[in-house]
């Protein structure tokens, strides 16, 4: 859990995500919304691989990300336990 909070820690990333949340794109697509270098974004989603927030897909000549929903599931269900422990009963 620690390299998905580290993954989410940057708005690139973040941004990254959001893009795939839409549709599922290649790196160089990917790096059209943003102004920095093609490796840097190759960089952010290795991160994002490792931290198994994103897939990938070889098609033909090009890699296809697509966000990992059951991932960002597991996210979700941590931060609503969490809540849910944080939660005191006032009776």
């Amino acid at each position: 859990m620690n390299n998905t909070f580290k993954a989410l820690s940057d708005p690139t990333r973040r941004k990254i995500l959001e893009l795939l949340k839409e549709k599922d794109i290649t790196a160089g697509e990917i790096a059209e919304y943003f102004n920095i270098s093609k490796p840097s974004i190759s960089h952010h989603l290795n991160i994002l691989k490792n931290s198994e927030l994103v897939l990938w897909e070889k098609k033909g000549q090009n890699i296809y990300y697509s966000l990992n929903s059951t991932a960002v599931q597991e996210i979700m269900k941590w931060f609503f336990d969490f809540l849910e422990r944080g939660e005191v009963d006032e009776d």
